[in-house]
């Protein structure tokens, strides 16, 4: 009896890892496309101070990409 209470307890206290696997794919989309809109931009030509704005925002990007994406 004991093995089945502690059994139902793990179970229901467990975190719901689907959903919150299903959010971080989304997040991690999400900042790869900021990632790809940036890195165009960057192509196109840009203004000192354009790119110093778009290599800072790049670092912020891919340190969350790093956290986010696995």
């Amino acid at each position: 009896m004991r093995v089945l209470f502690l059994v139902a307890w793990v179970l229901f206290a467990a975190p719901d890892v689907s959903s919150r696997s299903t959010d971080d794919e989304a997040a991690c989309a999400e900042v790869k496309e900021e990632i790809r809109e940036i890195e165009a931009k960057m192509r196109a030509g840009y203004t000192r101070a354009q790119g110093e704005r778009y290599e800072a925002r790049l670092r912020k990007l891919k340190s969350k990409r790093s956290k986010l994406c696995r």
